[in-house]
This record gives C-alpha cells, sequence and structure tokens, in this order.
C-alpha cells in the first residue's frame, strides 16, 4: 500500500496516516495503540503479519518505531522519500525510520535539547542498516558548506571502517555487529553536523581465535587477502588463499557467496582515506592485521620435559617485523610466563595447553586493543575542529544513535550473552521509566488527571546482577580475585551460596526434580524480564579475567609500531594495581551510557527479524513472538495504553472532522477548543470515551476512533458528490456554449469539404475500376496500355502471396500457383529458394555432422532395403569408435607404432573348422584391417587383399570378409559378428574403398576356409537369434525378421 504525502491548503492539513485507517482490515493499523485487544499478544503479531505482507515494514508504538527487516529492496529510502518526511509533524505520513530521525531533529533544533535514537533487536534484524539509513537522512537534509560535506563524508565512511573491523558472518546474519556502538552527532546553530564521537561496547575478541561452525573472523581479515595488492600481501607475508590460515577455518565458510570481500576491500581503502588516515597509518594497521592471521599458525611441541617449544620459525620471524619486536623475546614470552613474587623475577615455562592459551591471549588482545585505538583515531577526525572557541558548547546540540545488541538467547548461553542480557535489562529499565516519564509529562501539561500504570519493574534482576557485594558481578569479580584455586565451578558454588533464595536465579542444585533434567550441573538460570535463560559458567572466569601474561606485555610496550606501542602502555608494567576484570569494565561503561541516555531525549527503534532463512516475505509467527517478547513490546504498549489511545491537538481534530457536524461546517470561527466540543456532542461521545485537555483532546478507546472515521468516510462520499454535482453543472453549461458556438462554424466548412473530397474520391475510384476492367479483358494479350496496369497487379498479388508462403525448409514441397504470365519467372524463383534452402543448411552443418550424414549416406547405399536391421541403426548415431585407448592393449598399440586409428569395436570370430566363438578386437587402421586377441595381433588383412563382404538380409549381426587367396599369410575368409553391424560394416567399406564390392545375400553364404576348402552359412528365418553348428557341417544362422520388405 502507498500512503500518500500530506497535503497542505487553505483548510489545513489532511493527516494520511489517519486516512488510512480505513484500510485498517487490509493493513491493519498503522499505531498499535489503535488496536482494539492490545493485551492480545496474538493480534499484535497478526497486525505485524498484515502489515509485512503488504511491504509496509513500519509501525508504531506511539513515539516507537518497530521496523521488520524486510530482506529485500522496498525502494522507500530515495531522496523523494527524504524530502516527503522532512519538517513534516510526526503523525501526518505513515511510519518510517525518517519520521523518526526527522523529529529527532527537529526537537533538536526547535528545544535546544540534546537527543538520542535507541536502536535494538537481535543480529539480523537491521539495526546495522537503520544506523546508516538515519546517517545518510542526516547528510542529504542538513544544511551544508565545505566544511559540514567533510564532517557528514566522514560519518558516512567510518560505517564500512568499523563494520569491516567490527562486524563478521554468523549463521544468523551475514553482516552481524559484534559489539555495540553508540555514535554522538554534533550540529551547529544552523543544524548542520559539524562534528561526533564513538563509543563502543564489548567486542567479541573470542571471535579472532575461534569461531562456530557456518561462521567466519571478523570482515577485514578476508577483504584484505581478497582484495589486497599482490605487492601488499608479499610485504606482510600473506597469501590470499584464507584456508592456510588456522584463525580463519575454524567456521568452514571462508568463502560467502553474498559477501563480496574484494569489493568491500575497495570501500574500506577509500572510507580509511576519507577519515584522515595516511599510507603510513594503514600500513602499520594492516601489519596488525596480518600479525594476528600468523599469531594463529603459530605451533608449539613439547621437549622432553613436556614444555612448549615454537615449531615454526617463520611465522614468529614474520610476527618480528610486523609488530616491530624482537624475535627472540618473542619467543621466549609465548613459551615462558613472567611471575614476580616478593619483588623477584621467577621463569616459568608453558606447557602446551598454556602456550596455545598465551597465544590466543596474545591475539585477542592485540586485535582488541588495535579496535580501540582505531575508535579513538575516527574520533579524532570527527571531532568539533573549533572547539577552542568558548562559545561552542552553548551553541551546539548533540543526538546520540545508539546500535547495539538486542536480548540474546541460544542454545548454549555464555559469558557474552550474559553481559549483552545485563545490558538490555538496564535498556529496558530506562525504556519503561523514560516511556512512562514522557507520559505523565503530557498528561500534567495538557492538566489531565494521571492514572498509575502497574508494569513489571525489572530493577529485581538488574540488582541481581550489579548489586554490590551480593550481586553476581561482585561474586564473579572477587572468584577471579581471590587466592587459591578458583575455578568457574566453585563461582557457581559461591553464586548457590550467596543468592540462593533469589526468585529469580536458578541452579541444579536449587531445582526441583522435574526441573533439574533441563539444567546442567554446571549451568544456572536467570528469569530475565523477557524470559528464562541459562548460562553455562564454562569460561566464566577466563574470558572476565581476560589476562595476558606480563612477559608478553613487555615485548609488546617495547614494539616498535606506532600503533602498538600507544596501545600497549609502559604504565601497565609499572602499575602495582590490578586491571579491571572484562564484566566489571563493561558495567562500568554501561553506566556511564545510561548517564549519557537520561541527559538526552529519547527516541526508540525496534527491530525485529522475520526468519532465520534471510528470506523475503517469510513471516515466521514462532520466531517474532520469541522476539516481540523479548524486546518488551507488549509492555510498552500497555504502559502507551494505560491511558488514552489516541491524542491530537483540537484544530488538527477540528480540521479532519469538522464536516460531521452542520454547525462546525464549513467554517467554525470561534475558538478550536469550543468547536471541538461541539463536535464532540454531535457525535455523541460518552463523557468517559474523551479527555479535554488545554490544547488536545484525548480519546480513550480505538472503537470510539474508528467509529468516528468510518463515518467521515461515508461523509466524504455525499460531500464529494455535491461538490461534483455543482461543478460539473456549470463546468458543462460552460462547455456547452463553447462548443455550440464552435460547432456552427466548423460544421458548415466541414460539409464543403467533405462534399468536395467525396467527388474527387468517387471520380479517382470509376478511373481505377474502369482500368482493372479493361485489363481483365485485354489480360491474354501482349502488354499494351489497356492491360498493363492490371497485370502489374496481379504481378504484385503474386509476389506478395510468394513472400507470405515461401517454403520454410528444404522438405517443404509447397508453392503458390503463379499466373500464366509469370510461370517462367516462378519456376526460377522456386529454384533460387530451393538453392538458398539448401544452401543455408549445408552452411549450418559442422564438420563433425557433415562426416556423420557421409557415413549415413554411404549406409544408405549399402543396407538401405537389403538388410532386415538397418532400419533401427538410422537413427543411432555412428561413433569414431566403440573402443578407448585404454581398452586396447599396449602391446598391441606399440606393435602398431605410429600407425594411426581409425575406428575400433570389440567382435566375435567364428573359427574356421568348429565355429567356436571367440571374442575379439577389431581395428580399422589407414592400411589394414587388424583382429587382436588380448595383447596379440592374431590377423592383418590389408585393404589390397580383401576381396569384399558378405552378410545376410536378415536381422543377425554375422559378416564375412573375403580375403584373396593367393596371399599367403592369409588362412582363409574370416566369419566375425558385430553387434554394430551396419556401423561397422560402413566404416570397413569407406576405409577400404570397398562399398561396391559389399554383397548382401539370402539363403547361405560360401566362403574359403584354407587349402581349396569352402565353408557355407546357412540362414533362416526364427522367432530368435540362434547360431550353431549343424549337422551337415554348416553353420546355422535362425535370425528374427524385423520388417518385411
Amino acid at each position: 500500500m502507498k500512503f500518500r504525502a500530506a497535503a497542505v491548503g487553505s483548510g489545513g492539513v489532511q493527516l494520511a496516516m489517519e486516512n488510512a485507517l480505513t484500510a485498517r482490515d487490509r493493513v491493519g493499523v498503522q499505531d498499535f495503540v489503535l488496536l482494539e485487544n492490545f493485551t492480545s499478544e496474538a493480534a499484535f503479531i497478526e497486525n505485524l503479519r498484515k502489515r509485512f505482507k503488504e511491504n509496509l515494514i513500519y509501525t508504531y508504538i506511539g513515539s516507537v518505531l518497530v521496523s521488520v527487516n524486510p530482506y529485500k529492496d522496498l525502494e522507500i529510502y530515495s531522496k523523494q522519500h527524504m524530502d516527503r518526511y522532512r519538517g513534516v509533524s510526526f503523525y501526518e505520513v505513515s511510519p518510517h525510520l525518517y519520521a523518526i530521525a526527522d523529529n529527532a531533529y527537529r526537537a533538536l533544533r526547535t528545544e535546544r535539547k540534546d537527543q538520542c535514537i535507541l536502536i535494538s533487536g537481535e543480529s539480523g534484524a537491521g539495526k546495522t542498516e537503520a544506523t546508516k539509513k538515519i546517517l545518510q537522512y542526516y547528510a542529504v537534509t542538513c544544511p551544508a558548506s565545505d566544511q559540514v560535506e567533510t564532517v557528514k563524508d566522514r560519518l558516512l565512511q567510518c560505517n564500512p571502517v568499523l563494520e569491516a573491523f567490527g562486524n563478521a558472518k554468523t549463521l544468523r546474519n551475514d553482516n552481524s555487529s559484534r559489539f555495540g556502538k553508540y555514535m554522538d552527532v554534533q550540529f551547529d546553530y544552523k543544524g548542520a553536523p559539524i562534528g561526533g564521537h564513538i563509543l563502543n561496547y564489548l567486542l567479541e575478541k573470542s571471535r579472532v581465535v575461534h569461531q562456530n561452525h557456518g561462521e567466519r573472523n571478523f570482515h577485514i581479515f578476508y577483504q584484505l587477502l581478497e582484495g589486497g595488492e599482490e605487492e601488499l600481501l608479499r610485504r606482510l607475508g600473506l597469501e590470499k588463499n584464507p584456508h592456510q590460515y588456522h584463525f580463519l577455518v575454524k567456521g568452514q565458510c571462508a568463502k560467502v557467496s553474498s559477501i563480496n570481500d574484494k569489493n568491500d576491500w575497495r570501500v574500506v581503502r577509500k572510507a580509511l582515506s576519507v577519515i584522515n588516515f595516511n599510507e603510513s597509518e594503514v600500513e602499520n594497521l594492516l601489519s596488525i592485521i596480518a600479525s594476528v592471521l600468523h599469531l594463529g599458525n603459530v605451533q608449539f611441541s613439547a621437549d622432553e620435559q613436556s614444555n612448549a617449544q615454537v615449531t615454526t620459525e617463520n611465522q614468529i620471524k614474520y610476527l618480528a617485523r610486523l609488530l616491530g619486536v624482537e624475535a627472540a623475546l618473542l619467543r621466549e614470552a609465548l613459551t615462558h610466563k613472567k611471575i614476580i613474587a616478593k619483588g623477584e623475577e621467577l621463569i616459568s615455562p608453558l606447557n602446551l595447553e598454556q602456550a596455545a592459551y598465551a597465544r590466543d591471549a596474545l591475539a585477542k588482545a592485540v586485535y582488541g586493543r588495535t579496535f580501540s585505538w582505531l575508535v579513538n583515531k575516527i574520533n579524532k577526525s570527527l571531532a568539533y575542529k573549533e572547539m577552542e572557541n568558548p562559545g561552542w558548547r552553548r551553541s551546539s546540540t548533540v543526538l546520540g544513535l545508539l546500535d547495539i545488541y538486542g536480548f540474546e538467547v541460544f542454545q548454549h548461553n555464555s559469558f557474552e550473552q550474559f553481559c549483552i542480557n545485563y545490558c538490555n535489562e538496564k535498556l529496558q529499565q530506562l525504556f519503561i521509566e523514560l516511556t512512562l516519564k514522557s507520559e505523565q509529562e503530557e498528561y500534567e501539561a495538557e492538566g489531565i488527571a494521571w492514572e498509575p500504570v502497574q508494569y513489571f519493574n525489572n530493577k529485581i534482576i538488574c540488582d541481581l546482577v550489579e548489586e554490590k557485594f551480593k550481586g553476581i558481578i561482585s561474586i564473579l569479580d572477587e572468584e577471579c580475585l581471590r587466592p587459591g584455586e578458583a575455578t568457574d565451578m566453585t563461582f557457581l558454588e559461591k553464586l548457590e551460596e550467596t543468592i540462593k533464595n533469589h526468585p529469580h536465579f536458578l541452579t541444579h542444585k536449587l531445582a526441583d526434580a522435574k526441573t533439574r533434567k533441563s539444567l546442567g550441573r554446571e549451568e544456572f538460570r536467570l528469569l530475565h524480564y523477557a524470559g528464562e535463560v541459562t548460562y553455562s559458567v564454562s569460561g566464566f572466569l577466563d574470558k572476565n579475567n581476560d589476562l595476558l601474561f606480563r612477559n608478553l606485555k613487555e615485548v609488546m610496550c617495547n614494539s616498535e609500531n606506532p600503533i602498538i606501542n600507544q596501545c600497549f602502555e609502559r604504565t601497565e608494567l609499572t602499575d602495582k594495581k590490578r586491571p579491571e576484570t572484562a564484566v566489571t569494565q563493561f558495567k562500568n561503561s554501561l553506566s556511564k551510557l545510561m548517564e549519557i541516555l537520561m541527559s538526552k531525549e529519547p527516541s526508540y527503534i525496534r527491530c525485529i527479524k522475520p526468519n532465520d532463512a534471510k528470506q523475503a516475505g517469510r513471516f515466521d509467527e514462532v520466531l517474532i513472538r520469541h522476539q516481540v517478547k523479548y524486546l518488551g513490546l507488549m509492555e510498552n504498549l500497555r504502559v502507551r495504553r494505560a491511558g488514552f489511545a489516541y491524542r491530537r491537538k483540537y484544530e488538527i481534530f477540528l480540521q479532519r472532522y469538522k464536516s460531521l457536524c452542520p454547525e462546525t461546517w464549513p467554517t467554525w470561527d470561534g475558538r478550536p477548543h469550543d468547536g471541538v466540543s461541539v463536535l464532540l456532542k454531535h457525535l455523541g461521545y460518552k463523557p468517559e470515551e474523551f479527555k479535554m485537555g488545554r490544547t488536545k483532546i484525548f480519546i480513550r478507546f480505538p472503537k470510539t476512533l474508528f467509529a468516528t472515521e468510518d463515518a467521515l468516510e461515508i461523509r466524504k462520499q455525499s460531500l464529494a458528490t455535491k461538490i461534483q454535482a455543482n461543478w460539473r453543472g456549470f463546468h458543462q453549461r460552460k462547455k456547452f456554449q463553447q462548443m455550440k458556438n464552435s460547432a456552427i462554424s466548423i460544421q458548415s466548412w466541414w460539409r464543403g469539404t467533405l462534399g468536395r473530397r467525396k467527388a474527387a474520391r468517387k471520380k479517382w475510384a470509376v478511373g481505377i475500376v474502369r482500368r482493372f476492367i479493361k485489363g481483365f479483358i485485354y489480360r491474354n494479350y501482349p502488354r499494351c496500355s489497356e492491360n498493363e496496369y492490371f497485370l502489374d497487379y496481379i504481378r504484385y498479388s503474386f509476389l506478395m502471396t510468394l513472400k507470405r508462403k515461401l517454403p520454410r525448409n528444404v522438405l517443404d514441397k509447397s508453392w503458390p500457383t503463379p499466373p500464366p504470365s509469370l510461370q517462367e519467372a516462378s519456376q526460377l524463383l522456386r529454384e533460387l529458394c530451393m538453392q538458398n534452402m539448401v544452401w543455408t543448411y549445408c552452411k549450418r552443418i559442422s564438420p563433425e555432422w557433415k562426416l556423420q550424414l557421409e557415413q549415413k549416406v554411404v549406409a544408405s547405399e549399402i543396407f538401405k532395403d537389403k538388410k532386415d536391421n538397418y532400419p533401427q541403426s538410422v537413427p543411432r548415431l555412428f561413433l569414431n569408435t566403440r573402443l578407448g585407448s585404454e581398452d586396447i592393449n599396449a602391446k598391441v598399440l606399440q606393435v602398431m607404432g605410429n600407425e594411426p586409428l581409425k575406428y575400433a569395436v570389440p567382435v566375435v570370430k567364428y573359427d574356421r573348422k568348429g565355429y567356436k566363438a571367440r571374442a575379439r578386437q577389431l581395428l580399422l587402421t589407414q592400411n589394414a584391417v587388424v583382429l587382436v586377441e588380448e595383447s596379440k595381433i592374431k590377423q592383418r588383412i590389408d585393404y589390397a587383399n580383401l576381396t569384399g563382404i558378405s552378410l545376410s538380409s536378415l536381422s543377425d549381426n554375422l559378416f564375412v570378409l573375403h580375403v584373396l587367396q593367393q596371399d599367403n599369410k592369409q588362412k582363409g575368409d574370416v566369419v566375425l559378428q558385430s553387434d554394430f553391424v551396419i556401423e561397422t560394416l560402413t566404416k570397413i567399406a569407406i576405409c577400404a574403398n570397398k562399398v561396391n564390392n559389399v554383397n548382401i545375400n539370402q539363403g547361405s553364404i560360401k566362403f574359403t576356409v584354407g587349402q581349396g576348402k569352402e565353408g557355407i552359412i546357412d540362414f533362416t528365418s526364427g522367432s530368435e537369434l540362434l547360431i550353431a553348428k549343424a549337422k551337415n557341417g554348416h553353420l546355422a544362422v535362425v535370425a528374427p525378421r524385423l520388417n518385411s520388405r
């Protein structure tokens, strides 16, 4: 369904969104607040489904936008669409991403208050694309200057860079963000973007060293290998094949058809130059990326004491050069651990498992810190360049974009899911608080009593996770920091001991017998606002500690690579304080994010993935119900609908519905408040259905609004009919007078013109008819002036008929009957046409097909109407040979030397005496027929000594090769049988030039046995093929008759 842009005229604003209310049966409602059964999850999902089927992917819940990923280009993001939403009131047009973006931008400019847009949803729901579309909207619609254009370009170009280094292919999404991102865009007093700043959260560093099946590492690795120039890869010591690197093959899908790494590489290289990276910085950055790949290929072996030793010395050399460190120190650091105890340094060798851990920890640390450096570098390029101006902060405002992971529930949930879901708990808490706050403020501003709303307060879950001393985070940190042997299971035991009575916490030990079946001994379960999630504690301590051995830090701190040098500061070596754990860092950064968001006016975009297969048009109801629940959309709707479903300013409401009341139609001269009161009284609104605020009317029930809307549709019909009738009457009367005057003038002139034309046409027609009749009378006379017109017409008519009915191929013998005067020409044309078709057909014949046809012609000359099984051979193609070189013994080929084989076929030879059948191979060369038994050449018959070929007319496959008796090398004629007798004899006849020496006999064939003796083959018809020696000493052949001649 296409929505019309709002039309603004003397009558005011026409609300296109509300115009579409009457189409709600087909496309649902555009605002879930208007759902009659707003507490029903089924009604909520059905409304989503209706709109999704009509390619309407956006729907509101009040001011919150719900977006369903269409997995196809809907062409709703053009410059025209941007102009349509620019500067238009929020509800004047259909729901769209641009409406949220424009509403936040206008609030930022008019109220001079910082704004933020929170985009959430699970992987593949379209969060990253939504962020890019919003940035593109601001880039196109905001005021511009040379400096502003530079900032716009950098804001847009930082996306492909961050996606390359922070996004990866997962099972759910080919471009999944593996980090949380908050971006501030700074605007000056004119509303132009002048700077920006990015905060990143919880990069999934574990992906660097391990990927699940069907997933990839971060995009940049594959882009570098696929798109990097040969010289660049040579300097980095890399090969183009990603399968050469252990860190890239664990997911077993290095190549993905839907991802073009080479094109993406070009985009990233261009983006790096736009955001102010020089060539030296790019080279250093890519050296680090290459070093991570080389680190993954470092292998260890155990010596006699089971201590790890590096076995891939070549990788160490590359790493030393790329990271700017000493190879010996790096090798030592990868296989030994430095411990400082009571001021003394102790060097302890590592076993294979510890060395592999150290290698992976270094890879994760190098990549994670480089990613943070990259974000800081981008921030420097986006920073406002006139900050020295003391008045800059007062004259600028900030709009934030939060693109962060949605609630995650997998089959196996670990430390990362725990942090992500904790973040979503905090965001849900903030979301509900701010939604309630904005609702309450609007009610107070309009002077309407606020009714308390019952909702699930998830503070209890947030406290369970983050409470000091007793929260899960505190217990995890305590277990990581305490002396002694701490393991993941001791952490779980500590949780069971400390928070065992919490209603939202459960473990295998604490659960009842029924629940224990679904809980492993190393798992705990949290009841989040969005449902239950079971976490495995396996790896919690290692991931939280995120430790890097001291000697590896020392090596990195001495790096000559400027980026690594900035990432690993020397103060880390002298700082006695233990670094914060990963979860504490995340908790602190999340706390700062909450402060940032609380200081701004929020807008919300909730992204939904319609199916896991990324297919357009497919609506998976189970998956969507899962996301509706985890995004808290029903909770949000309940809060929004706790009071009044619909609210509009008096002016807008009166402008739309004034035609329903005689007193307010066509114009109302009083105050809008009074006009609405009169209108509502006429419509019969009950007191409990509405409230009158200071500037707005509040309607409690959607059915009240829908009834009003339906009445308006009926009223529109009658109004339209009246307006149309009056206008048509006036217009037609005026038009009739003009037409009447014009018609009188035109008619008088036209009648004269028509009469003259008619007389001239009749005169011309009479002349034509007279000439035609006279020509018909003189048609058999020689050409003269009386018949030339008729004869020319007959010729033309015949040629046109011939053009339409020309034969289509050489077998088509049809030809139109010519008139007597064109008999000779017709015959010549027919011959030319046939020659042309023959020439065209011959031109299209390939050399192979020509050879096939020539052989078939020879076969036809020899066997047609003579040999009973010839018709069965016609549709079958003759092959160049029936035996490949692998089927012929190598010794035979060696004996034949350079004499080329022209054809080979397996045959059966019948002995001259007992007629015993023996398998042979018949080979045709340039000069002779050769009979072969396995590795021996049994007989060679030169073509010159071949006097003839005999066979019967029946359907048997026997034939006799008659040999010249004076040839002492030959023992007599040869009796053979071939399954391809027609093909074989045709080939022999052509090669030996014996086409006229093929004899097809009926009854019997005589042949020479040797030494002047003769043998006879008797042929008779029967029901089945039978070959045997008869009592009279003849070879008896019984063959079925296939065709009657």
